[in-house]
């Protein structure tokens, strides 16, 4: 019996705190509390009761996100193919003796950006470092490219091919781009239609100690844009193209 008076006692010590506890916040914050979902059966108003939840917006991105179609249709026509044939070293005897002394042909490929109209073409050095012969796809068109200047030490190189009128890529400072701003990495692997992927400036002047040169300079602009194998030498463009 003594046991049930104090289970009664503590059940009615409870609710008189709940009570004194609402009326609390009552005073102070100047509202009600809500009606919890078990308490809803006793309204009598018949009033209907809503949530307080806002449905998101919709019709599409807001009107001030970047236009990753724009860019890359303005982008995507400078960008072109390159495959190169290399001489290789022998890798085993039967190579030696019997392949001419050498390992045969080595094929390798890349991506590169149309700089000018009348046919200059810049990728990275190490795309056409050692190349016998180099040839450049252009929408289906194929060119034979020469090597107009190599530089290791920031690992670009300029080609040149026999066009004009082709579409060169909008240039833009460097210099002025900002971290956390949208990119775009665009190449042309595998002699396949351009693939596009977005990111954003992670960070400018990096130094990695990629390059192989004798006095290499490293000022590398990282972004987190997937690149695919194969856009070596492709363009990293702004959201303007």
């Amino acid at each position: 019996m003594k046991s049930f008076f104090k289970y009664a006692f503590l059940l009615l010590g409870c609710g008189l705190a709940g009570l004194f506890g609402g009326s609390l916040h009552s005073a102070f914050f100047g509202a009600a509390i809500p009606e919890s979902p078990l308490s809803l059966a006793s309204n009598t108003s018949n009033s209907p009761v809503y949530s307080s939840y806002t449905s998101p917006p919709t019709g599409g991105l807001p009107a001030n996100s970047p236009d990753f179609v724009a860019a890359s249709s303005l982008a995507i026509p400078s960008v072109v193919y390159i495959k190169t044939v290399a001489g290789q070293e022998p890798q085993n005897y039967f190579d030696l003796f019997f392949n001419g002394g050498g390992g045969g042909k080595q094929v390798s490929s890349g991506s590169g950006v149309i700089f000018s109209s009348n046919g200059y073409v810049v990728t990275n050095n190490h795309v056409i470092d050692k190349a016998e012969t180099i040839e450049v796809v252009h929408q289906k068109r194929n060119y034979s490219a020469k090597i107009i200047g190599t530089d290791p030490n920031t690992d670009l190189a300029l080609l040149k091919i026999e066009g004009i009128g082709l579409p060169a890529a909008r240039v833009a400072d460097s210099r002025k781009v900002a971290v956390g701003e949208w990119v775009l990495a665009i190449g042309n692997p595998f002699n396949l239609t351009s693939t596009v992927t977005a990111g954003i400036i992670s960070a400018k002047g990096r130094n990695i100690s990629l390059l192989s040169g004798q006095f290499p300079i490293e000022s590398f602009i990282q972004t987190d844009a997937a690149i695919n194998p194969g856009n070596s030498g492709g363009a990293l463009v702004n959201t303007k193209g």
